[in-house]
């Protein structure tokens, strides 16, 4: 396998609604609410179900992958229950390899319901369930030892257990990538992210923001000079400004396309990061892999959802 995935398993759960359902509902449009598995329950007991994709950060960037011909593969924790089997089965439609056993467990498959009004905004109620228990024990060595590069999805680093599993992942692999995901989580985990960026992971994807409050920089500038002594590949999308790489004092930069017309930011940064893994998996250079990223992410902001086909 050229990549394995660790991530989030989240099942996207697409509904239409009228705007009559978010008020009543007590939910703000755009946005998105972390639920318990009550209140996900009664919010989906009156609707219609469109469709149901296999969903998570690490998992979208997978199947972008998989979508550019690279033989790939996931794991991420789901319950053997209904929407545990939609899960795997929307990645295996994708080519996916889905390297996790699913048991019984008593917490039910993680799962976003996507809510779509008539003006084709999406308001979110995400349900975590499983998703974010993972373990050691959930981790395929062999899956791991036969990829050429492990990606891992900051979302899910915890302390305890989640963090048992990425360490025995990085063990066992030849190269580790991660994404920091959200600025909320490097504010939370800035220790840990700073300490796995400095010592264990051979590729880091972040934005503006996420590198910024890593290190607390003040300007862009800190970010260059710290990520040029890491010796490691920094890639940092930089929204309007383009994208750049840094590695060792090679520091490369790429536009972003312009007269875009963007319907929806869902999977920007997930499939960016899919286009530059694939530049290097396939030994393209430090350029031809931000414009992969690039052409990538310019084409999903264009569509709704994160899927390109």
């Amino acid at each position: 396998m050229k990549v394995l995935g660790i991530g989030n398993a989240i099942i996207d759960v697409v509904c239409k609604v009228e705007e009559s359902f978010l008020s009543k509902n007590n939910l703000t449009k755009s946005t998105m609410k972390l639920v318990d598995e009550f209140e996900f329950k009664k919010l989906l007991s009156n609707l219609k179900i469109e469709q149901t994709i296999a969903g998570g950060s690490v998992a979208n960037s997978i199947v972008g992958l998989s979508q550019l011909d690279n033989p790939v593969s996931f794991i991420g924790k789901v319950n053997n229950d209904d929407l545990g089997d939609k899960y795997e089965k929307s990645l295996t439609n994708e080519k996916v390899k889905y390297c996790y056993q699913k048991k019984e467990e008593l917490i039910p498959t993680g799962t976003c319901l996507i809510l779509i009004t008539p003006d084709s905004e999406r308001t979110m109620c995400t349900f975590l369930g499983i998703a974010g228990k993972i373990s050691d024990k959930d981790i395929d060595e062999s899956a791991v030892k036969n990829s050429e590069l492990i990606f891992l999805e900051g979302y899910l680093w915890d302390e305890g257990e989640p963090k048992n599993a990425f360490n025995k992942a990085m063990n066992l692999s030849t190269k580790s990538a991660m994404s920091l995901s959200d600025q909320f989580c490097v504010d939370r985990h800035k220790k840990s992210f700073l300490d796995l960026v400095k010592n264990k992971l051979d590729i880091v994807f972040a934005n503006e923001q996420e590198a910024l409050s890593l290190i607390d920089a003040k300007n862009f500038d800190e970010v260059v000079s710290f990520s040029k002594q890491l010796a490691k590949l920094i890639v940092i999308t930089r929204g309007e400004k383009g994208s750049i790489v840094i590695q060792k004092n090679e520091v490369v930069e790429c536009d972003s396309k312009k007269n875009l017309k963007i319907v929806d930011l869902t999977g920007a940064g997930d499939l960016f990061a899919a286009g530059f893994l694939h530049g290097h998996v396939n030994n393209l250079s430090l350029k031809e892999s931000l414009k992969k990223g690039t052409e990538m992410s310019s084409k999903i902001i264009q569509k709704i959802g994160a899927r390109l086909n």
